[in-house]
């Protein structure tokens, strides 16, 4: 008789962490695919992280996620970094190696441009593209975002400051500029990206409804399984063409990451319609 499967074991790791979907969906990944393995969430406390994922790596897990607020901790605990985490500052996805070594991805960027296009059929190619925000989050979907050649990418901050520094560094990847919120009066964009922690507060980044035309699509990074977010409800309210939350994003960058783990790409739109339901 063969012997059994090894299961591996897998984990998401933030501080809070009860909130979290990725268990529901990499174990529902799982299923799809066969994959032997178990996935859980973890909160490591603040200031613990890096003893934390060491235990972790220990106990004989092969990976982890991160989320908030560890992902710049987590690249600084890499061996190796992929292209795409390098260009982003910070990590998600952690694979323990056989050497001992940690290797450090970031999928979200790819989880927010296969949302966008794959999923929700909005097109990027030669697109105004107005990004709401200039933190990690935003960081960390730049590099895809003009991978894809929009006309131009307009960052936006509260802090322009900020938004500026971000044009600069990312500016040999495509048309890049940067504003303050009140400075985006009169103009229009195709697709507004929020990328500000607003929606924690339920609140939404104090820009114009002018910002939109007939036919704008408005994205929240955010998601709400429960009904809309706060930048969604907003975008609805005003106008816009269509309005989607960040919930494709999360499983678009949580089947990246089991890609990454298991070499094996699952079925993202049935968990996605599923956590829907």
């Amino acid at each position: 008789m063969a012997p059994a499967e090894q299961v591996a074991h897998y984990a998401v790791v933030g501080n809070p962490i009860t909130h979290s979907l990725s268990p529901q969906i990499h174990n529902s990944f799982a299923a799809q695919t066969g994959e032997a393995l178990s996935y859980r969430a973890i909160e490591l406390p603040l200031g613990g992280f890096a003893p934390g994922i060491r235990d972790l790596q220990n106990r004989g897990f092969a990976g982890v996620n991160v989320t908030v607020p560890f992902k710049g901790e987590a690249r600084n605990l890499c061996d190796s970094l992929s292209a795409r985490a390098e260009r982003a500052g910070a990590v998600n996805t952690l694979s323990f190696e056989t050497d001992g070594g940690i290797a450090g991805d970031n999928t979200d960027g790819l989880g927010l441009t296969r949302d966008l296009r794959d999923n929700l059929g909005i097109e990027i190619k030669q697109r105004e593209i107005l990004l709401l925000g200039a933190g990690g989050a935003v960081r960390g979907v730049l590099d895809p975002l003009l991978a894809l050649s929009p006309a131009r990418l307009t960052i936006a901050n509260r802090t322009p400051a900020k938004a500026s520094q971000l044009a600069r560094d990312f500016a040999d990847c495509g048309n890049t500029e940067a504003l303050a919120f009140e400075a985006l009066d009169g103009r229009e964009f195709d697709l507004v990206i929020n990328g500000t922690a607003a929606g924690l507060e339920h609140a939404v980044p104090a820009i114009p409804a002018s910002v939109m035309h007939q036919q704008t699509v408005c994205y929240d990074m955010m998601y709400n399984v429960e009904g809309a977010t706060a930048f969604v409800g907003w975008a609805r309210d005003r106008g816009a063409a269509r309005a989607f939350d960040g919930l494709g994003m999360l499983v678009e960058q949580a089947a990246a990451a089991f890609e990454i783990w298991r070499g094996v790409k699952p079925d993202s739109a049935t968990v996605i319609q599923s956590l829907r339901a």
